[in-house]
């Protein structure tokens, strides 16, 4: 899957929880929703593009992305 589609979708993602009036818990769940509704292969592409300055994200999405890191990336056989 390509990048640009991923950032769509993640910004899409980040437009739903931005309206949580808690930031912290927004970010939260941005990861939580990640980690339950995307495949590894595509947490694992947002996290390095995340990594790479993470043009076109949402500022949420990419805070998301960087602190709950550990929740978002796939488990090590």
């Amino acid at each position: 899957m390509h990048v640009e589609n991923l950032v769509k979708m993640a910004n899409q993602i980040g437009q739903f929880f931005e309206a949580e009036p808690d930031k912290d818990q927004a970010v939260k769940d941005i990861a939580a929703h990640l980690k339950r509704f995307w495949d590894p292969r595509m947490r694992t592409a947002i996290i390095a593009h995340v990594d790479q300055g993470g043009a076109g994200l949402m500022d949420i999405v990419a805070t998301a992305v960087k602190t709950q890191r550990e929740l978002l990336q796939p488990a090590q056989k």
